[in-house]
């Protein structure tokens, strides 16, 4: 068994076992833990200090990954998601009515995106599904950019996973697929 499949097991026995993990993502280090656990999402939010209705990002590996948090999207929307996924676009979506506010906040939407980045995306199939993606770092402070900022930023997280980054210079853009507008 090679070391990253080591890390990679040691990162999804942390999720499955309610914690909170940190990992590489296109352009920073993200935060995430299992988006079903009420627990785990807690934790995340104390963990970084951010306030519970801003809403999170989900990350996976396929749309199929994101089924049981949306709703139904039209032909016109699948065709657009299509168009820039796997990539840095994360997408407001409306979100099925049995998924956590933690993960919503105080919106009708959940956004979501299907990464590029290959260590990420073992990660959610490894795991099974969407996992939370946020920053790596205390609200307020930059995001972590390597295994040590992690560390000193969010002492108290669960497991980090090594690896690179992906050499995106800024973080997703977020777009709302009900208007198309470009939030960020």
């Amino acid at each position: 068994m090679t070391t990253s499949n080591w890390r990679l097991r040691r990162a999804v026995e942390t999720l499955q076992a309610g914690g909170v993990i940190a990992y590489p993502t296109e352009a920073v280090f993200g935060v995430g833990c299992d988006p079903w656990d009420e627990d785990a999402l807690q934790d995340l939010l104390e963990l970084k200090q951010r306030t519970w209705d801003k809403g999170l990002i989900l990350i996976a590996s396929d749309f199929n990954q994101l089924q049981d948090f949306i709703q139904p999207v039209s032909s016109e929307v699948l065709k657009q998601l299509q168009q820039t996924w796997p990539g840095p676009v994360t997408w407001l979506l409306p979100v099925r009515e049995e998924v956590s506010e933690l993960l919503t906040g105080i919106h009708d939407t959940i956004a979501v995106r299907v990464t590029a980045h290959e260590q990420t995306r073992d990660l959610c199939n490894a795991f099974g599904g969407a996992i939370v993606s946020t920053s790596a770092n205390v609200a307020g402070v930059r995001p972590a950019m390597n295994v040590h900022q992690v560390r000193w930023q969010l002492p108290g997280i669960d497991y980090v996973m090594p690896g690179s980054l992906g050499g995106a210079t800024k973080p997703s853009q977020i777009r709302d697929a009900r208007t198309g507008a470009i939030l960020r």
